[in-house]
């Protein structure tokens, strides 16, 4: 039987890849405008939410459009549709189009945009540039009786606990006895009101990232017998998964700053750039970072970098970026495209083909022309 895909579903998938809390706070991610719960047939990919996206998706009976940059970044006080925000949000919801957008928790995202931009250019051996935060890891650990250690074990890793490196299903399991007395009012599942029952029962450990805990204990509480269910949570030490904005890394050989453009240029599609430094200085370890990115300079130096690609350089900070020696390609903010086709595969993978059709806007947000 073919399944039917919510718009909630498929936020599901995004936000297991690029969560919303790697956001910073000032962004507006998760959905702009429409519906969880519509059904959805067709999605698009873009850049940006420009009204001549929106024109393209109502052409192509677009159900959902996925955007990084946020179609609403700021309160709506008004909605007058003489202005271009004013009609792309009317032809949105008289088309019933939903818009989502995975802004700056897909910047930060491990395999999000900066990942994207390495990718292609053959940056590797790379580090997070700025740390946005550090993943918080638990212990569970839950007492079952012999009978449904399978079920509560397949609960617990089906639900994302035991995820240590590339593996999963991660437990360690203890055997012994529990002791319970059912008191007045209460159903047990083994054992009679008023008297001490024994029972042989397993004790499941296994390690869980902070924002799936809800989920596990609630998977657990599905799958156990008992209509209490004994279940203990540690915070541990260990280091969890790390999330942060731009990348560091070096490429596989040096080359000149100019060759390094040329790469740039081909390579991400960017017909012209801006650039501060020696053409003939002989770089290999790359600082990047996606959108607007000139407050990192300081950091990017400091790190090693012996030239950043970025966007948006404002001429004040190109200076600074000029006289403390540091080589700067600013591509513009358009470089971010790449999150359209990898976006595209990615929900692909996670999805079945055969039942919900994703495609990327062919429609140039790119505001500038270079004469």
């Amino acid at each position: 039987m073919k399944r039917e895909y919510k718009n909630n579903d498929i936020f599901h998938v995004i936000e297991n890849w690029a969560p919303k809390h790697l956001a910073y706070e000032w962004d507006n991610v998760g959905l702009q405008i429409g519906s969880y719960n519509k059904t959805v047939k067709k999605v698009m990919i873009t850049l940006d939410v420009l009204e001549s996206v929106v024109d393209e998706a109502i052409e192509k009976n677009i159900d959902l459009i996925i955007a990084h940059h946020p179609l609403l970044f700021n309160p709506v006080k008004r909605i007058n549709l003489d202005t271009p925000q004013g009609r792309i949000i009317h032809k949105l919801l008289t088309n019933q189009i939903t818009v989502y957008a995975a802004h700056t928790n897909l910047d930060a995202a491990n395999g999000g945009v900066n990942d994207m931009l390495c990718d292609l250019l053959g940056i590797a051996s790379r580090e997070i540039l700025t740390e946005v935060s550090s993943q918080k890891l638990y212990k569970i650990a839950v007492y079952v009786p012999t009978t449904h250690v399978d079920q509560v074990r397949s609960a617990m890793s089906e639900n994302g606990a035991g995820h240590i490196g590339n593996y999963s299903h991660c437990t360690f399991q203890t055997n012994g006895q529990g002791t319970f007395k059912p008191l007045e009012g209460a159903a047990p599942y083994i054992g009679a009101e008023n008297e001490l029952e024994f029972v042989d029962e397993i004790k499941i450990e296994t390690i869980v990232k902070e924002e799936r805990i809800t989920k596990v204990i609630n998977g657990i509480i599905g799958a156990h017998p008992y209509e209490e269910v004994a279940y203990d949570i540690f915070p541990l030490k260990n280091q969890g998964e790390t999330f942060g904005i731009g990348r560091i890394g070096t490429l596989s050989a040096t080359m000149k700053l100019r060759d390094l453009c040329e790469h740039v240029k081909s390579t991400l599609d960017v017909p012209n750039m801006r650039v501060i430094g020696d053409l003939d200085k002989r770089v290999r370890k790359i600082a990047i970072l996606g959108g607007s990115g000139e407050k990192y300079i300081h950091l990017a130096r400091q790190k090693g970098a012996d030239v950043y690609i970025t966007g948006d350089m404002s001429f004040h900070v190109a200076q600074d970026a000029w006289q403390m020696g540091l080589p700067v390609i600013d591509a513009g903010h358009n470089i971010e495209k790449v999150m359209k086709q990898a976006t595209k595969l990615f929900l692909e993978k996670e999805l079945n083909k055969d039942w919900i059709e994703i495609i990327t806007s062919e429609t140039s947000t790119e505001p500038f022309q270079f004469i």
